[in-house]
């Protein structure tokens, strides 16, 4: 889909510069904000638009009521559990050491790749693919420039590596056994009501399904396991081989391959 980038409302000459930037840097038009709203924009150059606010970045999809823009999601209130010694289902099933590595093939907001830099800690590395290259620009903006209102995890946040790539492409280019934990959210297949923060990003995600070549690829370069978190009655779990956890009154469930089984 077609994309431009603007500033605010009210531009400033930072805002205009951060606006350039990303125009040249993503390859996108740049357009003077002219006191016209993201509606008319929008409408005027039939495109998705990105904003450069004050301190943070905004991509507006056609026909989306809200936008998308950076913020942890559900890791506020997991991390805060975790550190007073709750379990998490994620962490749980992941079973993440001091010094894994973690791949997240579905970044999105990185709400689970924060709980996994949390629980690898400094010497562990965190890696997530973002498929859509405005999100991953404005991720890698949040993580590791400080372009969020969200700062308050800044230090997991750096620890994060965004790939700007689909999942797949980026696993076939690693070796064998080179990543201790593989973890695959796709895009439900069913929406599910509760996980209303995720609207914006619904919106502009990339909603690749999950196939035989990408967990096969998983399977191939994880040492330890590939995880899998899908709706509960997803036919994916059996289908590709997947222990399911069935977590009573949940609308998702986890799975995972352990690979000292398949070997």
């Amino acid at each position: 889909m077609k994309a431009i980038v603007t500033t605010a409302g009210r531009p400033t000459d930072l805002t205009i510069q951060f606006a350039k930037n990303a125009s040249a840097k993503l390859g996108l038009s740049y357009v003077d904000r002219q006191k016209r709203t993201v509606t008319q924009l929008q409408q005027h150059y039939q495109s998705y638009v990105l904003v450069a606010a004050k301190s943070r970045w905004e991509y507006h999809a056609l026909n989306s009521k809200e936008p998308f823009f950076y913020h942890p999601s559900s890791a506020m209130f997991r991390l805060k559990r975790v550190s007073r010694g709750e379990h998490d289902p994620l962490l749980d099933v992941c079973q993440l050491q001091t010094g894994d590595s973690f791949l997240d093939c579905t970044l999105g907001y990185a709400s689970d790749s924060l709980l996994a830099a949390y629980a690898v800690g400094e010497t562990g590395t965190i890696h997530g693919c973002e498929a859509n290259p405005v999100l991953a620009f404005i991720l890698k903006e949040a993580f590791h420039r400080g372009r969020t209102d969200h700062t308050e995890y800044q230090s997991l946040m750096n620890r994060i590596q965004v790939i700007s790539s689909d999942a797949v492409t980026y696993l076939k280019q690693l070796a064998d056994k080179s990543v201790d934990v593989i973890y695959m959210d796709p895009m439900f297949e069913t929406s599910i009501t509760e996980s209303v923060n995720i609207s914006p990003l619904r919106a502009l995600g990339i909603q690749d399904a999950l196939n035989e070549e990408w967990v096969e690829e998983a399977k191939r370069v994880a040492k330890k396991r590939v995880v899998l978190k899908a709706h509960f009655g997803s036919p994916w779990f059996e289908q590709f081989g997947f222990e399911q956890i069935k977590r009573p009154n949940t609308k998702f469930h986890y799975g995972f391959i352990e690979k000292a089984a398949t070997q």
